[in-house]
């Protein structure tokens, strides 16, 4: 297998934009389909951190009334968030958000070894 080829058939780049198209959601379906390309991998797993992290925030703070404002910074900072790593995927830069693109790079090469 080539190595900008994914288990799919599609350059590597846009099946890690593919990881961040639904956030959480597909950080799992690639994190679960491609077992051989670690740049993916580690999009799809900062992907699943991420946003899985954000989506129960503001699950959380959202049912409190009184942080209706907080929640809404923290949409919007999710929504920057997505469109910022969807581009750098695509561009393919492996860019580590602080945290959870330590961890992610963790869980990920640290299987391969």
């Amino acid at each position: 297998m080539e190595k900008n080829k994914t288990i799919l058939g599609i350059d590597q780049n846009i099946e890690a934009l593919l990881c961040y198209v639904l956030g959480w959601i597909t950080g799992i379906v690639f994190l679960l389909l491609e077992k051989e390309n670690q740049f993916v991998r580690f999009h799809a797993m900062q992907s699943l951190v991420v946003f899985l992290a954000l989506f129960v925030v503001s699950l959380v703070l959202g049912a409190i009334p009184v942080l209706g404002l907080l929640t809404f910074i923290i949409f919007l900072l999710t929504i920057v968030l997505w469109i910022m790593m969807m581009i750098k995927s695509f561009q393919g830069e492996m860019y580590k958000l602080p945290w959870a693109g330590d961890f992610a790079e963790k869980q990920v090469f640290q299987k391969s070894e």
